[in-house]
């Protein structure tokens, strides 16, 4: 088991399944996510409420063009041999993963943020401007009642939100693409 740090740690167990998220940079006022971005269950799921709530900060990924980018990066992480894919989802400011990395964790996660902020970034026409907030949360999976109650989440997160009244009617999610 390795540690990597930037802000947070993140600890990986070689093989393991891990839930990721990720948010819009000024997704959350930053006096915010100080408190908030920790494993914490109760405080991740505060964390989520907020973004889900999308009070404040961008929607980029309302956007269909800047959306079929980064989910197609999403998936390509996985046809280029960096992950195993499970659950995801494309939330409007944010996106929660299921995925077993077949690299290092955040190589995995640097790649999708690098290569999805740059094509967003691009689509949005923005040059400079961080489109990613730096970090992001993740948790080691411990099995398969873990991961099925997280794909669950993952899968109800836009039902929740009131943004689709089933998880197959969202486009930008694994949901979606499984109706076929």
């Amino acid at each position: 088991m390795s540690e990597s740090r930037s802000r947070l740690p993140h600890w990986q167990k070689e093989g393991a399944s891990y839930f990721v998220t990720w948010r819009l940079h000024g997704s959350l006022p930053s006096k915010v996510t100080a408190d908030l971005l920790t494993t914490e269950d109760a405080k991740f799921l505060e964390q989520d409420r907020l973004l889900d709530a999308a009070a404040t900060g961008p929607r980029w990924l309302l956007q269909p063009a800047v959306a079929a980018s980064v989910a197609k990066i999403l998936l390509d992480s996985e046809v280029e041999g960096k992950c195993e894919l499970a659950s995801w989802v494309l939330m409007p400011n944010h996106v929660h993963a299921l995925l077993r990395p077949r690299l290092d964790l955040p190589k995995v996660v640097s790649w999708i943020k690098a290569c999805s902020a740059r094509d967003a970034n691009r689509i949005l026409s923005r040059a400079g401007s961080p489109f990613w907030a730096r970090d992001y949360f993740d948790r080691w999976l411990r099995g398969g009642i873990d991961e099925a109650k997280i794909a669950t989440y993952i899968q109800q997160n836009p039902v929740n939100a009131g943004l689709c009244p089933i998880p197959e009617a969202w486009r930008w999610s694994s949901s979606w693409a499984a109706r076929d």
